[in-house]
Parts: C-alpha cells; sequence; structure tokens
C-alpha cells in the first residue's frame, strides 16, 4: 500500500474527495453524498464500465460516499473497509432507515410476506444489514419483517451489536462456496474477501485485499520449524493469496485450485503452490 492508495483514497486528477485536499492533487474537491447499498450484492469496479473487472464487492445495507454520479455510474467508497471505485447507480439507495439486525448465515430468502411458500424477491448474503420493523408466525415459522413488508426468516439474523466468537468458525460456514474473484459475499468470494467477511461477523473490520491485510491485521508471527508455531486463527499469506488456519496443520480458503471455498493441508498447499507462486511470504495472528 501507499500513502495514498488508489483503493482507499477516491482521487483522480479531475475530481477528488474533499477530505484529500492539501493532500493530492485533483481539478476539483467534492463532499461525498452519503446513499446505502440496495442490490443484493453490488460489483465495484475498476471503471464505469459493465466489462471493467470486479475489485470487490459491497453488500445489501452497506452505507457509502458518493462522489460522482454520472451515465449511470456512481464513483463511490465503502464507509466499511474505504474501498473505492464504480457501481451501478441503480444499485444505490437513501438512508431512511438505521440497520438493526445482520444476515448471520452465508446465504438467505427475501420473500413478500411472512411465508416460506411464497415465490422469493430476493437473495441476501450474510453481512447484510437490514431494518426489523416487526414479527410473525406462519405455520411455526418465525419471520423478521422489514418496512417494504418483506420477511426473512428470524433465525437468519441477529443484531448488529452481537458478534461471533471465533472468526474461523464463521469462515468455515462458508465450505462449498464457489470462488469468485473480487468476491465478497455468500453467493461467491474470493480468498482475501472470506477472511475480511468472516472477521467482520466476529467484530473485527479489516480492509478487503491481501496484501493490505498481511500489512495490517493482527502481528507478523515467526511459525518456526516446520510451521510447529501455527495455530487455529492464524492466517498464511502467499503473494496475492491468504489461508487462515482451522488447526496446527489444516488450512481452510477461497482457492481458485477447487474453485470453492475448501480445506487443504497447509503442507501440501505449499507443495502446490510453489512451482507457480513461491512459498508464503509471512504468516499473521489476529
Amino acid at each position: 500500500m501507499t500513502a495514498h492508495d488508489a483503493r482507499l483514497h477516491a482521487f483522480r486528477s479531475d475530481l477528488a474527495d474533499s477530505r484529500l485536499k492539501g493532500e493530492v492533487s485533483a481539478e476539483r474537491f467534492v463532499a461525498g453524498r452519503p446513499a446505502r447499498i440496495s442490490a443484493s450484492v453490488a460489483d465495484i469496479r475498476k471503471a464505469p464500465r459493465a466489462d471493467a473487472g470486479v475489485n470487490t464487492q459491497a453488500l445489501f445495507g452497506d452505507d457509502v460516499l458518493v462522489f460522482e454520479d454520472a451515465e449511470g455510474w456512481a464513483w463511490i467508497q465503502a464507509e466499511r473497509d474505504g474501498y473505492v471505485g464504480y457501481v451501478a447507480a441503480t444499485e444505490l439507495g437513501g438512508r431512511e432507515h438505521a440497520p438493526t439486525h445482520i444476515v448471520s448465515v452465508p446465504r438467505t430468502f427475501l420473500y413478500p410476506g411472512p411465508d416460506l411458500r411464497f415465490p422469493i424477491t430476493g437473495q441476501l448474503s450474510m453481512g447484510s444489514t437490514v431494518t426489523v420493523r416487526g414479527a410473525a408466525e406462519t405455520r411455526g415459522t418465525h419471520y423478521a419483517v422489514l418496512p417494504s413488508g418483506e420477511a426473512i426468516i428470524a433465525g437468519h439474523l441477529r443484531p448488529i451489536a452481537e458478534i461471533a466468537a471465533d472468526y474461523v468458525a464463521v469462515a468455515e460456514t462458508f465450505l462449498g462456496t464457489p470462488y469468485l474473484w473480487g468476491g465478497a459475499s455468500g453467493f461467491g468470494i474470493d480468498c482475501s474477501g472470506l477472511v475480511q467477511l468472516a472477521m467482520r461477523m466476529a467484530g473485527k473490520n479489516v480492509l478487503r485485499d491481501s496484501d493490505m491485510q498481511a500489512a495490517s491485521i493482527g502481528e507478523p508471527l515467526e511459525p518456526g520449524p516446520d510451521y510447529a508455531g501455527l495455530r487455529r486463527g492464524d492466517l498464511v499469506f502467499w503473494k496475492g493469496h491468504v489461508a487462515v488456519m482451522t488447526d496446527a496443520e489444516t488450512m481452510i480458503h477461497a482457492n481458485g485450485h477447487t474453485m470453492l471455498v475448501s480445506r487443504e493441508g497447509l503442507k501440501d498447499a505449499i507443495a502446490r503452490i510453489g512451482y507457480l507462486y513461491g512459498g508464503p511470504t509471512g504468516f499473521r495472528r489476529p
């Protein structure tokens, strides 16, 4: 990361965040307009084009600042992790309701009312935040009711203030989830997205990309001979990749080898990855 990494600071030659005035050069500085992600998952792209690469994703309920809205694209910064990029303007809404709950399972559905037999109106990922305005029960199933009248299975939510005790246990709920470059949701996720989302559910907000995580999460760790000093929750980094130790010998990671979130022995992974990308570049203990 650099002092003004463009992934984490909103600045271009023609336009920049007013908070950066005096630190970067731009033709014009503006204050960000508060908005909130209204799509189930919003791709945050490198450029304002549908064919531009996806750097990361924002989830339903994520708060953002909008610096530009032009030709159907909004240039935004996510408030939770500071990531900057472009989203479709149609995926933004206002902040009319304060979120009260967060989705605590990998994936769940939205129904037009409190009945699981209704055709769904949408789907949400773990980490999505919603406002619960009521409760209902139908045939013994309990629902949380949103201001829109839509309903979610109540057991798939928890109050925002509650956090998971073990971020690794959260990561393990994603086993079998498809790998997706830039993915940050229960519908598809990449290696650093898995770390970020799992840690968020355990009450720790961390940066998005693996190089950022390798420079900022916890403390550097020297695993010792034969990696014997590693334990559950430690992070292993390669160039462009990160994995989470589930015990002293096994790790979980979203990876392009299986194209899934999967378990793998650490030594097996080191041998497999090494011929293409070299050995681990570092270890950290959150």
